[in-house]
This record gives C-alpha cells, structure tokens and sequence, in this order.
C-alpha cells in the first residue's frame, strides 16, 4: 500500500469553518473529498510536529484537526530528519520562519513516503522549489516523495485503483 504524509493544512481545510473565498472553499471541498473518498486507498502517516502546529490556535478546532489525525501512526523526528530539514533551512529552500514545512519534507523523505499531501503552495508544494529540494534530497540519496495537493490526487481520477 502507498504511503501518504499528510501535513498540517490537509486536516486544517478538512474540519475548517466553510469559507466565502471561492478557492479557499474549493480546496476545502476538495479535501473533504478526498479524505473521505480516497485515502483508505493509502497508509496515511504524520508527525508530533504536524499534530503540534495543530494544536494551536481556537481550543474547539484544534480539538476537531487532532481528532482526525487521532488514529494515524507519526513518524520519528530521527537525526536525519533534523539534519535535512536544517539543510533545507540553511540553503533557504525553506526560510526560517517556516521551519516545521522543513521538517515535514525532511520527515517524508527520509521515511521514504510515496506522497507529502499538502495545500501550502509557498514552500512545499511549489513548483520553483520542488527541484531544491529533490537536489538536496539526491545529495542524502534520498528518494523525494511526491509533493502534491488533493487536487491533484482527485485529478488523477484512481485510474489504476478503479
């Protein structure tokens, strides 16, 4: 069975107030749509980082985003993780006030997970830094995992899994 790390903002837009934004309630329903209809097709994973940026903010809904991420085994934050994310950081593939989407990256590929799903466009699922990081990965000979959004996951319409 594939892999698939799920990031903070994938259980974020699943249990979030619907939006008045026309994207933001799309990747909202695309979300749900995909947790609910797909990923029993995967071995979903985590970390404690995922599950601590979750815990912030209102009580109620950090309470809802734990909850769904409840039954899901985290992955170990090991010497490699810290050691790759660091490097992440230090080459400015990732800036330092984002520190945690490092370590998420760093926590999928060396956990050699299939896919990282993700709706942060800014500094994981970015096109402009894709290639950084698989450079930096390939110096560790680290396999980089699919870095993709529900979106693109529902897109690929489960051809092979139908």
């Amino acid at each position: 069975m594939e892999t698939v790390f799920i990031e903070t903002t994938i259980p974020s837009y699943y249990v979030a107030r619907r939006a008045r934004d026309i994207v933001q309630a799309a990747r909202q329903e695309l979300t749900i749509e995909w947790w609910d209809n797909h990923s029993s097709r995967y071995e979903l994973l985590s970390s404690q980082i995922v599950m601590d940026e979750l815990a912030r903010g209102e009580p109620t809904m950090a309470a809802k985003r734990l909850e769904l991420l409840g039954n899901i085994p985290l992955l170990v934050i090991s010497e490699p993780v810290i050691k790759i994310a660091e490097e992440l950081l230090r080459e400015g593939i990732v800036p330092q006030k984002a520190a945690d989407d490092a370590f998420h990256i760093a926590c999928a590929g060396v956990h050699r997970v299939d896919f990282l799903l993700t709706w942060n466009c800014t500094h994981i699922a970015n096109p402009h830094n894709r290639h950084r990081i698989e450079r930096c990965f390939t110096r560790y000979q680290i396999t980089m995992p699919v870095i993709c959004t529900p979106e693109e996951f529902i897109g690929d319409d489960y051809a092979d899994h139908n």
